[in-house]
């Protein structure tokens, strides 16, 4: 664990990449892959009503560009996910230091998203919903989605810790089948079936596992990693050498104030081993001084970057950085 931490370390933060164009927006969750020799993130971007996700794009993973949307409102309210589409391209070389590409299946390209039809922020119930396209992925365009989530929290096989609201997935193409299964899935959600009020906001990860990317069953009744009390949520998932990583976020746990990024990890996809050592990531400058949290980690030309969403203490929400290189500071401000 060790030298897991010591290879995936980032102590230099260089800052702000990505911000919202107006003080009320607020910009979270990126997802970093590369294709055709750029580098491009999917995030998803609030404005007060609900989650739309849009894409950026990059040369050098510090400054970044805004091109549109990939998944947004939908002019039928009653849609399932008419005013909530927060997506997470999924299906990449998981490799540590590898491609960061997005893998075709059935010759297209996923994500998944949280999908919901209340206003506000992560209001009414979220659902789990699966989005594609076998359209160049470079370009902002509306990807489809199928026409119901493919997990909620009135499922048969729901579980104790899932029963209010699921939020991100990532999706993990395995195709030595750990699981039985070629597609993994982690997701954290909340819910309590003991009713007791101040837990069922804990969130907690899991698991689900499917054939075909469409269909999707729970794997096993407990979550695969959680805390005493707080937020355990949003993996993203690494494979150094023959362990899997799974980069993760904490907050509000006991005796630990605000949100940090964390690690644990597995060689077998479902028994994790949390990390006990210094957060990878944690508020320390004005930008992240609420919030340090929600990772997106890679290794490129030897060099680590950790991005993540920066919350400051007038709650702007934006997207940082921190590396393993100094690279000075970004220029980008809320």
């Amino acid at each position: 664990m060790q030298q897991v931490y010591e290879e995936v370390k980032t102590p230099y933060k260089y800052g702000l990449v990505v911000t919202a164009p107006d003080s009320a927006g607020k910009t979270d969750c990126p997802t970093v892959f590369r294709h055709n020799n750029a580098w491009y993130m999917s995030y998803i971007f609030f404005d007060g009503k609900g989650y739309e996700t849009w894409l950026a794009q990059s040369d050098d993973l510090l400054h970044w560009k805004t091109l549109g949307k990939l998944l947004s409102f939908s002019k039928d309210t009653s849609l399932w996910d008419a005013q909530q589409k927060a997506g997470y391209a999924v299906l990449q070389d998981d490799q540590w230091n590898g491609s960061y590409q997005l893998l075709q299946y059935d010759d297209k390209y996923w994500m998944t998203y949280i999908g919901g039809k209340e206003n506000g922020y992560e209001a009414g119930d979220l659902s789990i919903g699966i989005a594609y396209t076998n359209i160049d992925i470079s370009g902002p365009h509306e990807w489809q989605t199928l026409p119901q989530p493919v997990l909620t929290k009135n499922d048969k096989d729901v579980r104790w810790w899932e029963n209010r609201k699921l939020f991100k997935s990532t999706v993990i193409w395995d195709k030595s089948k750990t699981t039985g299964h070629p597609f993994v899935m982690y997701y954290n959600a909340n819910g309590d079936t003991t009713h007791v009020a101040k837990t069922q906001w804990f969130e907690r990860i899991g698991m689900a596992v499917s054939d075909d990317m469409k269909h999707w069953e729970r794997y096993q009744n407990n979550p695969v990693l959680m805390h005493e009390q707080g937020i355990t949520g949003d993996p993203q998932i690494q494979k150094i050498g023959n362990l899997w990583v799974m980069f993760y976020f904490g907050a509000f746990w006991k005796n630990k104030d605000g949100a940090f990024n964390r690690f644990a990890c597995s060689y077998d996809m479902v028994h994790w081993t949390d990390w006990t050592g210094d957060d990878l990531i944690k508020p320390s400058v004005d930008y992240d001084k609420r919030f340090a949290h929600k990772s997106f980690v890679l290794k490129y030309n030897g060099i680590v970057y950790h991005f993540y969403c920066a919350v400051d203490d007038k709650d702007h929400r934006g997207i940082a950085v921190a590396t393993s290189k100094d690279f000075g500071k970004s220029n980008l401000h809320f």
